[in-house]
């Protein structure tokens, strides 16, 4: 068994379905490369109406490579992937008759693109048909994904810092019941991720910033995991270390290539942990109520939670938090405040009243929380409601 500070000397490391991750080269280039590598011939994309409305962005460019292969784009993915536009894009991408999927955006983006291969690969069409195949679903109803032997599958372009590249997990939300839910299978996972810094250059600040966020959330919640080994925990404090250097040098310098490859390859150490199996803790799972059920942005509910769940954590893992402040380069402060005030200085909110939560809601949040496996599993056991709402009183 575990204790808050010493690694568990038993377990398993999960080794996701990845072939490459393609970094520092233009997406322009290598997502044709890496369709020619899979002998793709249809290649159906997948994209955000805001990157649909750029007259030159990443997703124009990867188009234009693609020449004659690229036989068609769905760009109406809205944020926290909603079934709807899951079963939208696999009926486009089944009637173009797609080989190969492409996914140019964020989290979202590549969220539901995960899911839309499922789509495929099962024939579902709507998005009641999704039901069964989805995590934790009732006993009466759960169904085993089982996927074809020639599964189509898809390459990943990221355009902000969530890692959602990384995981074989898609986070979806079910409308009908207003909650975000998660479909996966080993060959959900992206056969390639390609990260090229310049295809984060049209994204908000905002919102690559608090993706960002997400990013650390990612590597503080995984060191702090009571599944934590030694053989995640380095990448959870390179992720930090490396995401904390570069989120500050891209605020000075946004042109700066170099930091913000930099902030994917801390993205992609942070994430890696969780990718191998090491559970996150309540900052997710909280977080995971407040974006599916509230529309809090997705790297938002990371700059509101973190610092709160921190600190109600300490109490166990004190140990743990300084190990990551020293990472972020000031080993006698507190984490949790070092990281609420790099919240703070990229512009982003830092409480529940910042980003519209009332009072009023916290018995919601609170009792939808408890449900979350990362609130079930964090390091500081949360047992009831009311410790919920402590740690949400921290974050107001």
């Amino acid at each position: 068994m575990n204790t808050a500070n010493t690694p568990p000397l038993v377990g398993q490391y999960l080794v996701q379905a990845q072939e490459r991750v393609i970094f520092g080269v233009p997406a322009e280039l290598a997502v044709p490369e890496e369709a020619a590598r899979y002998s793709a011939a249809r290649i159906f994309v997948t994209s955000t109406r805001s990157l649909a409305q750029m007259p030159d962005g990443p997703l124009q460019r990867i188009e234009r490579s693609l020449g004659t292969r690229h036989v068609g784009t769905f760009a109406a993915i809205r944020a926290h992937s909603p079934r709807e536009d899951v079963i939208a894009a696999a009926n486009a991408a089944r009637a173009a008759r797609a080989d190969l999927l492409v996914a140019i955006g964020g989290g979202s983006v590549i969220d539901a693109t995960k899911a839309v291969q499922i789509c495929l690969w099962l024939g579902l069409d709507s998005a009641h048909a999704m039901d069964p195949y989805r995590n934790g679903a009732p006993a009466n109803i759960a169904t085993t994904i089982v996927a074809p032997s020639e599964a189509i599958r898809m390459v990943a372009v990221s355009t902000t810092l969530s890692a959602s590249e990384f995981t074989s997990q898609a986070g979806v939300t079910d409308t009908a019941v207003n909650a975000k839910q998660s479909f996966s299978h080993r060959l959900c996972v992206p056969r390639s991720a390609v990260l090229d810094p310049a295809a984060t250059l049209d994204t908000p600040p905002w919102l690559l910033f608090c993706t960002g966020i997400r990013a650390v959330d990612h590597a503080v919640e995984s060191y702090c995991s009571p599944l934590a080994n030694l053989a995640t925990e380095p990448s959870s404090l390179q992720g930090l270390r490396l995401l904390n250097r570069s989120l500050l040098k891209i605020k000075s310098a946004p042109q700066d290539l170099p930091a913000r490859l930099e902030a994917q390859f801390g993205m992609w150490q942070a994430i890696a942990p969780s990718a191998s199996g090491v559970v996150t803790g309540a900052s997710h799972g909280i977080g995971y109520v407040l974006g599916g059920s509230y529309g809090v942005a997705h790297g938002h509910t990371s700059c509101v939670m973190l610092p709160a769940v921190l600190r109600w954590n300490s109490a166990l893992n004190a140990e743990r938090q300084r190990a990551l402040a020293g990472a972020m380069e000031l080993p006698d402060r507190p984490a949790a405040d070092l990281i609420a005030e790099l919240v703070r200085t990229l512009d982003q909110p830092g409480s529940l009243r910042a980003v519209n939560i009332r009072r009023e809601d916290f018995d919601d949040i609170a009792t939808r929380a408890l449900t979350y496996g990362p609130v079930q599993k964090n390091p500081r056991p949360i047992r009831t409601k009311e410790d919920v709402l402590e740690i949400l009183e921290l974050a107001w």
